[in-house]
Order: structure tokens, then C-alpha cells, then sequence
């Protein structure tokens, strides 16, 4: 991740899902998420983000992985920065699908060892075989 703040981060991943034609409209899927942030962080500690949203702008659940080396204020519940940013987008009417996913990726890193194992990756391909990995437990 190259972003320094909250924002940021999170438009870059939104970017990076519209640049994976995985979102349909920037503008929207941003709005949804900046929204659910308003109601309280999603910086869920261990230096864990999980900004999420619910928007028309995308067709089914879609994520993305980020990750900040230097850490990055994140208005967390800890108050300590995030290495690990997991945005969640999900159209309006897949609830139990969206609700199911934030809770399956908290889950993930609450590992402390899957949390080591995504900060020291080089590439796309290792984190997901990272991920993969958890999710067969």
C-alpha cells in the first residue's frame, strides 16, 4: 500500500478492485465504505483493518488484501497502527454472505502466525497460497 492515512488506503484498494473490473463505480463503492467507517472504525487491532461496505457497485462479494509496511493510523480500537487492510465489498441484498466474510477474515488474523506469515510476502502469488492455507483449517 502506498497511502499514509485512512482514506487513502482505502480509495487505493477500491482502485485496485475498479482496475480488476471488480467494481463497476469507484465513486460508489468508496461512498459505501467512508459511510460504514463513520459509524466506528474498522481498525480492529493487532494492527488488523477491515473497512467493508455494501453497495450496488459491485455484482457479488469481492475483497482485496493490503498491506503497509511502516503501519498507518487507522483510528483503531487499540490505537496502534495497521500493517494488514482486508476491504469487503458485497452487494446490498447478500447480507448473510457479507456478514459470514468479515467474520471468516477477522478470524484469519487473529493468527498471530498467518499475520508474520502476509507481512514477510514479495508477491501476489505468496499471499495467496498464505490465504488458502488458513482457509483449509
Amino acid at each position: 500500500l502506498k497511502g499514509k492515512d485512512k482514506r487513502s488506503i482505502i480509495k487505493e484498494m477500491v482502485e485496485a478492485l475498479a482496475e480488476h473490473r471488480k467494481v463497476r463505480d469507484q465513486e460508489e463503492a468508496l461512498k459505501s465504505v467512508i459511510e460504514r467507517e463513520k459509524l466506528g472504525s474498522t481498525g480492529v487491532g493487532l494492527g488488523v483493518a477491515i473497512p467493508h461496505g455494501r453497495t450496488d457497485a459491485v455484482d457479488k462479494l469481492v475483497g482485496a488484501l493490503g498491506i503497509s509496511q511502516e503501519g498507518v493510523d487507522f483510528d483503531s480500537l487499540d490505537g496502534e497502527p495497521v500493517h494488514f487492510v482486508f476491504l469487503i465489498l458485497s452487494p446490498l441484498e447478500a447480507t448473510g454472505d457479507y456478514l459470514r466474510a468479515i467474520s471468516r477474515v477477522s478470524r484469519f488474523f487473529k493468527d498471530r502466525y498467518f499475520r508474520e506469515a502476509l507481512k514477510n510476502v514479495t508477491s501476489v502469488d505468496e499471499a495467496v497460497k498464505i490465504i488458502k492455507q488458513e482457509d483449509n483449517f
